[in-house]
């Protein structure tokens, strides 16, 4: 059972509630800006974009820009989730329904309940899709509390993750990562490291081995942080076995198979094992006229405008866009005020502005209790550090680090970027651009 969640109280969350409620039954088909997805790039792009115009002395009116999501919640790295219509200003508009088909040569979409909804832009930023049936016996083996079996990609079974792993006194435990495009590629070892830290602290090391089975062919992207990762690893007597994709899993038997790189298979035996699901473009973008042969929303990497000249009007960011960088929260605060200025300037001159979006992304990776390697990077895998020049090399692991993630950025997710006011390494300062 869900644990419950406190009711919302407070003007905010009448005005919220209460547009909500009449968002849902309002006649208005028409928008300026629609916004898919109420998530992370959903939020922050509502409120940038709204702030844009009225920074520029051309406002848009209340109810111009519209997000369109009918999850009832919004969550937070798994762990945090708030009710979703409490995160909405009184002038952005919530139409609590999802999008079934795009039709970007009339700009309009329409919904699941059969509602056509037209724009003059529409940015897409709906996520991804966790395939939890893409490795077989994984959502019986999550269902049985006595499985060993677990995972922290979800808020329904994250808090089974670290009961299972606390639990844990002597046996294999073993750690999964997918081939492919995964959301936070850093969370599978990170949730290793800390079980790693919580056996050696706990006087179990010696009787429990971990190995990490990783369908990707190194520990991290960028070889310098994955060098250190590796080494790491090494150095604390963890096992890892590369391109071993986890493909079956018999619970009943604590056996789990794993496909190799020549596609022959390997079986091995756990006692406990966290996995992470593979991921992929949610079906009703990979159905669509604006997907690109993979899936995801095609958009110029550096403008996140749609490639084709016909889609002009669309634009797209974070985990649902073709950008071929990391898909992390990171990303979003970057990617953000990069098409902000664009799809302002577009809407305002008709052309595209001179800002550009260089892959900027980081990766807040937990090494244990106390301790983080704050890996940064942008397009080609190439390190973009924000604190060497002051604190040196950030393969460094520091309690610092720790310390950003644990306090400073829930802090500024939740106070400053679902409003659209943090701007990815700038803070709370909005780039300026050419």
């Amino acid at each position: 059972m869900l644990p419950a969640f406190p009711r919302v109280t407070g003007p905010r969350a009448r005005q919220t509630l209460s547009l909500a409620r009449f968002a849902s039954t309002s006649t208005k088909e028409k928008f300026r800006v629609v916004v898919v997805g109420g998530g992370s790039g959903g939020l922050t792009i509502a409120n940038q974009i709204y702030d844009r115009f009225k920074a520029a002395g051309k406002p848009l009116n209340a109810g111009d820009v519209v997000v369109l999501d009918a999850a009832d919640y919004h969550y937070y790295q798994t762990d945090f989730r708030r009710p979703l219509p409490s995160l909405l200003p009184p002038h952005i508009t919530h139409i609590a329904e999802n999008v079934k088909s795009f039709y970007p040569e009339s700009s309009s979409v329409t919904t699941t309940s059969g509602r056509t909804i037209s724009y003059d832009s529409l940015v897409v930023a709906a996520g991804l899709k966790i395939n939890w049936d893409g490795i077989a016996g994984l959502p019986q083996a999550l269902a049985d509390p006595s499985s060993g079996v677990s995972s922290i990609y979800s808020y329904n079974t994250c808090d089974k993750a670290w009961r299972d792993i606390d639990a844990l006194k002597s046996g294999n435990a073993i750690f999964t990562q997918p081939a492919g495009i995964i959301k936070c590629p850093g969370a599978p070892q990170k949730i290793m490291w800390m079980a790693y830290d919580r056996y050696q602290k706990s006087g179990r090391g010696n009787n429990i081995k971990i190995d990490f089975m990783n369908g990707m062919p190194s520990m991290f992207s960028v070889k310098k942080y994955s060098d250190a990762l590796n080494a790491l690893r090494i150095e604390r007597g963890i096992g890892a076995e590369f391109q071993h994709n986890l493909i079956s899993i018999d619970a009943a038997n604590r056996k789990a198979t794993f496909k190799k790189q020549d596609g022959s298979t390997v079986d091995r035996d756990f006692t406990l094992m966290h996995v992470t699901p593979p991921m992929g473009p949610l079906d009703f973008i990979k159905e669509s006229p604006i997907a690109d042969p993979a899936g995801w929303v095609e958009v110029d990497q550096e403008t996140l405008r749609h490639v084709k000249p016909e889609f002009g009007n669309i634009f797209a960011l974070g985990d649902c866009s073709s950008l071929p960088t990391s898909k992390t929260i990171a990303a979003i605060t970057s990617q953000a005020p990069i098409l902000t200025e664009n799809l302002f300037s577009v809407m305002d001159t008709g052309k595209l502005s001179g800002a550009k979006y260089d892959g900027y992304t980081s990766c807040p990776l937990l090494t244990g209790y106390g301790e983080l390697m704050l890996t940064e990077f942008k397009y080609g895998f190439v390190p973009k550090e924000s604190f060497s020049k002051y604190l040196g090399d950030q393969v460094k692991r520091r309690r610092l680090f720790y310390h950003f993630k644990k306090d400073l950025f829930p802090w500024a997710y939740w106070s400053r970027m679902v409003d659209g006011k943090w701007f990815g390494p700038s803070g709370p300062f909005r780039p300026k651009f050419a």
